[in-house]
């Protein structure tokens, strides 16, 4: 079983490289041949030499990319390039900071063997964040769940067979959001217990405006079903208050139509024309290993 490990980074270079020796670490004892692909987004931060003691993984190669494109347009890249360039089983994608943490790994693996080409989930049962953090990813998750009927516990570390690799680079919705596009390609789906790690170096670097985006654009990937259950909402509401039309009665309408508009804004982000193209936006490969 060949995999590849895809990893997105901007500047964390630190967490990565510990990262890495976790990751060698863990997958000793494992019957499969393991790569590692790190997307560099256009670093700012200078990369330290580092003596890297890696016994297990094949190599290491770093994508250095000549724009800052963000996290899960880097992730869709990396799916593209991987699908083109690399002969492969499975494409496990992960953070860089030690948040998705590398015993993990063997469970996706495992699952993988068990179920073989189904796409294998991580699905979080525990967080590592504050209390404030933790409420409002429930919120996201509610609100992802009522206007789009998908539950949607993963977020980027997964274990993909190379056909679903195949599906999601010709998804539009790739380029804008991971788990959206996941949920939309793959409804054949295992998964395995998940928790988010505390990060190796450092706070967490997704505030609630970040959250916020995240959390849209998952739902924007469903705009079609955001639309109908918001239309069916919006008219059995007024229909209960026509009696009692008021300016606070009518916050829930201005928010649903609030949430279909940053919906649609958001879904505009959507866009298979520059993941098609995301190669193009490679300055340059290395190799660590």
């Amino acid at each position: 079983m060949k995999i590849k490990i895809l990893i997105p980074i901007y500047n964390d270079w630190q967490s990565v490289f510990k990262l890495l020796e976790n990751i060698d670490l863990e997958i000793t004892s494992l019957d499969v041949e393991a790569s590692v692909i790190i997307v560099n987004d256009a670093s700012t931060e200078q990369r330290s030499e580092v003596n890297l003691n890696l016994n297990n993984l094949k190599s290491v190669q770093v994508i250095n990319m000549k724009e800052n494109i963000g996290h899960a347009r880097c992730n869709a890249a990396g799916l593209k390039y991987i699908n083109e360039k690399e002969d492969v089983d499975y494409v496990i994608p992960m953070d860089g900071d030690g948040e998705d943490r590398p015993e993990e790994i063997k469970l996706l693996i495992e699952k993988a063997k068990e179920y073989p080409n189904v796409v294998i989930t991580g699905d979080r049962i525990e967080r590592s964040e504050g209390f404030i953090f933790k409420f409002c990813y429930l919120i996201h998750k509610c609100l992802a769940y009522v206007f789009t009927g998908q539950s949607i516990k993963f977020g980027n570390y997964t274990c993909l067979p190379k056909s679903t690799v195949v599906k999601m680079t010709d998804e539009a919705a790739t380029w804008s959001s991971f788990s959206g596009s996941l949920s939309k390609t793959a409804k054949v789906r295992k998964s395995v217990s998940s928790i988010r790690g505390p990060r190796y170096f450092g706070p967490s670097k997704m505030s609630f405006i970040d959250l916020l985006k995240h959390s849209l654009s998952i739902i924007a990937v469903f705009k079609s079903t955001v639309v109908i259950r918001s239309i069916i909402f919006l008219v059995v509401y007024i229909f209960l208050i026509l009696k009692h039309i008021s300016i606070i009665t009518l916050i829930p309408v201005a928010l649903v139509i609030a949430m279909i508009i940053s919906v649609f804004v958001l879904s505009g982000r959507e866009n298979i024309t520059e993941l098609n193209n995301s190669l193009e936006n490679i300055n340059n490969i290395e190799n660590l290993k």
